[in-house]
């Protein structure tokens, strides 16, 4: 990662040959509305299901639902031969039910505004109100190969972040659990940078020039967010995209800006590249980046929660979900057990409904 200027890296890499799936009737049901809202070929999306192995028995209801949204005959064909073959296993769980969304106005156009300009006043000073720090970083990498995000593990690494006198340093501790002698820069595979602050001040700057419009109300661990859309048109941008090391692009860019409706300080940003040149090899890019609130020495400061980016060359996806944890104060006593811990749990970076105003 780099302080100066967001982007991200994508070095080839090799693969293993994907394995059989076990998946419940409700992971299914999301794989092939996935696939259906995404145009996926109905002969690959059949020829995935082929591999999977059901966990919970699939009755011919939900075939023909998905049948009537759109799955294309090869796939019902292979829906019903997983139907046949789990007819002996339990029946599936009901599908989580979904939270029904209050409808709240969005605040005067004014107050908009005024958010927006505390925002970024808070953006472009972020770096320099952090303090000295050490934490884990933990990057777990996936891929498909078959383009319809059956994900793949490639491996966890794990490394000591420091950040000292607003500059960052990686150590490569771990790697799939075992320590290693590997640089940061000697890691293959793909890498993201502009956690630290480049990613949230280039959109802020006013020479980006970036345009911002409201889009709904939210809730973002448990605090009530205001998120707008945003867009940084190509010759603005400063979002680069290297590949092997050999190409390199600065696609225009848009996403969400998740704001704190009480502290005006920035929660979340999502970026996805636009206008990426055909013959650039990387077709897709985007980034989601999460802050939380964090206890250091004796402040509380806004760090990196979790970063997620994802990728596509032809056919093949790669996604990195990256954490950051154990924060402590920098200093020559400053100690980090070093291990891997678990994934986050889902509700810490899980967009829930806005709730009314009491």
């Amino acid at each position: 990662m780099r302080l100066l200027g967001a982007g991200i890296l994508l070095l080839a890499a090799a693969f293993p040959a994907a394995a059989q799936l076990k998946l419940n009737v409700n992971q299914l049901l999301s794989f092939v509305e996935s696939s259906i809202r995404l145009k996926h070929d109905d002969r690959r999306v059949a020829d995935y299901l082929r591999k999977v192995q059901l966990t919970e028995r699939l009755d011919d209801r939900t075939i023909e639902v998905l049948q009537g949204e759109g799955a294309g005959p090869k796939t019902v064909e292979v829906l019903r031969t997983l139907a046949e073959a789990s007819r002996d296993l339990p029946k599936a769980a009901p599908p989580p039910a979904k939270p029904v969304a209050a409808v709240i106005p969005p605040p005067p156009a004014d107050e908009q505004e005024r958010i927006i300009e505390e925002a970024r006043k808070y953006a472009l000073g972020y770096t320099r109100r952090l303090p000295d720090f050490i934490c884990t970083q933990v990057t777990r990498r996936y891929q498909d190969p078959s383009g319809l995000e059956f994900w793949q593990t490639s491996d966890t690494i794990t490394e000591k972040l420091t950040y000292f006198e607003q500059k960052e340093d990686y150590k490569v501790v771990l790697i799939n659990g075992r320590p290693t002698e590997i640089s940061h820069d000697q890691l293959a595979g793909a890498s993201s940078s502009g956690e630290f602050g480049s990613m949230m001040r280039e959109i802020f700057e006013p020479a980006t020039e970036t345009r911002f419009r409201w889009e709904r109300w939210a809730t973002l661990r448990g605090r009530r967010t205001h998120v707008y859309t945003y867009r940084v048109s190509q010759p603005r941008s400063k979002w680069r995209i290297d590949y092997q090391r050999t190409m390199s692009i600065v696609p225009g860019y848009q996403g969400l800006m998740y704001i704190d409706a009480d502290a005006h300080v920035v929660s979340r940003i999502t970026l996805e590249a636009f206008d990426i040149p055909p013959s650039f090899p990387v077709q897709q890019a985007r980034t989601m980046l999460d802050y939380d609130y964090v206890k250091i020495g004796d402040g509380e400061h806004v760090l990196p929660l979790r970063a997620e980016v994802r990728m596509r060359e032809g056919r093949h996806l790669i996604k990195n979900e990256v954490e950051f944890r154990m924060y402590r104060k920098f200093g020559a006593d400053a100690t980090i057990r070093f291990e891997t811990p678990e994934p986050l749990p889902e509700e810490m970076t899980k967009e829930q409904p806005v709730k009314p105003p009491k």
